[in-house]
């Protein structure tokens, strides 16, 4: 049976699962956790997969070449929500950390800035309003203002005092602002690399830093002409229409996510 020509954008879902079937064996999938595979909480510790999640990414995992997740969490915290599974590789920390068959490998460059960003957290927990929930996550700090959304000018002002001040990155979130280390590393990157032997990738993100994902699939299909690339955004109101503009389709929320890769693959 012949494989299927890549398709042109806008297409179908149908379109795009008649492509990923043909070339599963070097197709890539990866996900955002928080407002993708989980939904957003109040409580970062609180986010919790939602319940046919795991289920799906196994399965998924075992027709095409690759599932991984990339996100804003450490590994340490992605491990302990999708434990059970044996063939997902985990990026944390947008790619600062990442866990493939069984082992955690730390960008080196960020290793020195683990006491900074100690030290970091203490002093936002310390100058910050005691509605900031500031969550320390090795080698970064975000500052979630979700429950005091009229905090976040003051927010989004410490932080780039701090950034000025230590030398260090900012990235905006839903709700949040992250101060990183000033490492070159985003999820455009770890896309990029991640894509080079593939001949079919999909990223489903519903943030800001989730763009520069969908960008890496943009630019492999420019300069690979039988590279297709798939991007697909959740919706929340909080980004508004910025990222769902930005992919080819748009999912309404986790639970959409799980039904629709769990359709999806009866196409394989």
């Amino acid at each position: 049976m012949a494989e299927t020509a890549r398709p042109t954008h806008p297409l179908s879902p149908a379109e795009a699962w008649r492509f990923t079937a043909d070339h599963a064996q070097r197709t890539t999938f990866f996900f955002d956790f928080d407002g993708v595979l989980s939904p957003v909480t109040d409580d970062p510790d609180a986010s919790q997969p939602v319940e046919s999640v795991l289920g799906v990414l196994e399965q998924l995992a075992g027709k095409v070449s690759r599932v991984a997740i990339v996100s804003a969490r450490p590994v340490s915290f992605l491990r302990s929500r999708f434990a059970s599974l044996s063939h997902v590789d985990l990026y944390g920390l947008y790619g600062l950390e990442v866990w493939h068959e069984g082992e955690v490998v730390t960008e080196p460059a960020a290793l020195p800035w683990v006491p900074a960003m100690a030290d970091l957290a203490e002093r936002a927990r310390t100058e910050l309003p005691d509605a900031i929930l500031v969550e320390y996550k090795r080698l970064s700090v975000a500052l979630h203002y979700r429950t005091a959304p009229q905090l976040a000018g003051t927010v989004d002002a410490w932080a780039h005092e701090q950034a000025e001040r230590l030398g260090l990155k900012t990235q905006g979130g839903r709700m949040v602002a992250e101060l990183k280390p000033p490492v070159d590393q985003d999820k455009g990157m770890v896309i990029s690399e991640g894509v080079k032997a593939a001949d079919c990738a999909w990223y489903f993100g519903d943030d800001m830093s989730d763009i520069k994902a969908f960008d890496a699939l943009r630019a492999r299909e420019a300069v690979e002409p039988d590279f297709f690339g798939m991007c697909v955004a959740v919706a929340n109101p909080e980004t508004g229409a910025e990222v769902s503009s930005a992919a080819d389709l748009t999912l309404a929320s986790p639970q959409a996510v799980a039904e629709f890769i769990a359709d999806g693959m009866r196409s394989f």
